[in-house]
């Protein structure tokens, strides 16, 4: 079949074929640096973080550019009100620039939390001013733009396909649109490729028609078009920039070069909260510094990763306490194959078979169809439920199945998916002797358990738990991970009066490897 990938261009799914084989150039859209980014900037960029994973995944050469918006971007994402930063930096009453380091460092810190692979290239908005200006002085010259009163804008009239992206006639776009008082535009529709700075503006630059800065829609032609061609394969964004953002960028490309300005545009769906849309004037808006505050950074990846990248992702409670369940069952499953190899792996013979090629299959062929995210995660489920199901079988599974299984895992969860089940299994735990004392410990109390001990497995669960290290008993087996001391309840007495009586221990002889840890009447 090969990889599809649904243009937004066309409005239907495409095999994805790159400009040059074997190699592909692709642009996303940037966060503009003068907040914290929030839970939509993580669904965006989780999404095309995997994007970018798969198709290296699958061998292509991928050069990667994400912008910084550092200058530009009006309040109304047009051509009205005030530039978004300099307005931000008068309330925290500091430079522009010094807010734009500050926000690009947080933006950074959080993608980085969230295991997203770092761009090639981040290019900024403010850094190519000369490369901004010549765009426009093509645009001029080839009579699609308009100087008026220190400003540029777009003619929108002389480009036939203005509106092809979003589906949007001109007239439509003309209809309810807010008007300036005192407007410089020959058409309600015509877009600033460059606008005039007003006094005490404090981000302005030189240029043939006087102080200004750029429009916040040149930016990404530009740089786009500086790193990776006049034609690129993709181009992606959220779904709120394809328009006005993303069909300008269309229009001056195209003008100035002649030539199709992106192969296939690919755009992720938004963030709700409780069914409403993220804003601040809802009074639902998450940041990410928010969330991580009260969940792991992977179960926010897990929790955008079970939902398409062009779905809806509804952010609640519930829904993220669910993704969180979710992960930890994965997680379950991968540190007991860790535990499995640390007590048998040396095993030759066994009689439990893992179908592996069915999840590989199940998995590309999930990635293959527009990058299905759900479908490649619910193929892990189905390997991991797979191998449970035969431990808990007691069927012995070869050490070398197990190694090909969890590096199988390792590949696509981690490589593709960017998830990290590793995290505080014994690998994770970096083998340190602690480390390795409660694995011992978790798998002498699985021994006692099997011999119905209950009295003293409760005993060791509960003391290791007074110390911060919590065993969770599952279906699955047994996981452990520290958190903080839990206060014993009841003495190993009175607990085992509420023991059943087919529960309750008949004082056999303790195993050897027991009687060592706990001593001869079990107590440690």
């Amino acid at each position: 079949m090969g990889l599809h990938v649904y243009n937004t261009l066309t409005r239907k799914k495409e095999e994805f074929l790159p400009i040059n084989p074997g190699v592909v150039g692709m642009y996303v859209c940037g966060p503009t640096v003068y907040e914290h980014s929030h839970l939509g900037h993580a669904k965006s960029y989780v999404s095309f973080d995997v994007v970018v994973r798969y198709l290296r995944f699958l061998g292509y050469r991928v050069l990667y550019v994400q912008n910084i918006t550092d200058v530009g971007h009006l309040s109304d994402d047009a051509d009205m009100g005030e530039d978004r930063i300099e307005r931000r930096s008068r309330v925290d009453q500091v430079h522009p620039m010094q807010l734009v380091e500050t926000f690009t460092r947080s933006y950074f810190e959080d993608m980085d939390a969230l295991g997203l692979v770092r761009p090639d290239i981040s290019p900024r908005a403010s850094g190519h001013i000369v490369e901004q200006i010549e765009l426009v002085r093509t645009l001029l010259e080839k009579g699609y733009a308009y100087e008026a009163d220190g400003s540029v804008y777009f003619a929108v009239c002389r480009f036939d396909r203005y509106g092809r992206l979003s589906g949007r006639a001109v007239e439509e776009m003309v209809a309810g649109v807010r008007i300036e008082v005192k407007s410089e535009k020959r058409h309600p529709a015509d877009f600033a490729l460059w606008k005039k700075a007003e006094p005490g503006h404090i981000l302005r630059w030189s240029s043939p028609w006087g102080e200004g800065y750029p429009g916040w829609h040149l930016e990404c032609s530009t740089m786009s078009m500086k790193y990776l061609g006049e034609s690129i394969d993709i181009h992606g964004g959220g779904l709120e920039n394809q328009f006005p953002h993303h069909e300008c960028e269309i229009a001056q490309s195209e003008c100035s070069t002649g030539k199709p300005f992106v192969k296939y545009w690919l755009h992720n769906n938004m963030v709700t909260v409780d069914g409403r849309k993220m804003g601040k004037s809802l009074n639902n808006y998450v940041t990410l510094k928010e969330a991580f505050a009260k969940w792991s950074p992977q179960v926010i990846r897990f929790f955008i990763l079970q939902s398409h990248y062009r779905s809806t992702l509804d952010f609640s409670e519930s829904a993220i306490y669910g993704a969180a369940k979710g992960f930890e069952k994965l997680q379950t499953a991968y540190r007991r194959i860790d535990d499995e190899l640390l007590r048998h792996g040396d095993r030759k013979q066994g009689s439990t078979v893992i179908d592996l090629e069915r999840c590989r299959r199940a998995f590309a062929e999930a990635m293959d169809d527009d990058f299905n995210t759900p479908r490649a995660i619910a193929a892990l489920f189905d390997l991991t439920r797979e191998v449970n199901q035969g431990l808990d079988r007691g069927e012995p599974v070869p050490s070398e199945m197990l190694k090909e299984v969890k590096s199988l895992i390792d590949l696509l969860s981690g490589e593709v998916l960017g998830l990290n089940l590793a995290e505080g299994s014994d690998a994770a735990r970096g083998g340190n002797l602690e480390a390795q004392l409660v694995d011992l410990l978790v798998s002498v109390r699985q021994e006692i358990r099997a011999k119905k001990l209950w009295n003293l497995s409760d005993t060791i669960r509960d003391r290791l738990g007074a110390l911060g290290v919590l065993l969770e008993d599952s279906r699955e087996g047994t996981s452990w991970k520290k958190g903080a001391p839990r206060p014993q309840a009841t003495s190993p007495e009175t607990k085992n009066a509420d023991v059943p009586d087919d529960r309750k221990p008949m004082k056999p002889e303790l195993p050897k490897n027991v009687r060592k840890v706990f001593g001869e009447d079990g107590e440690a």
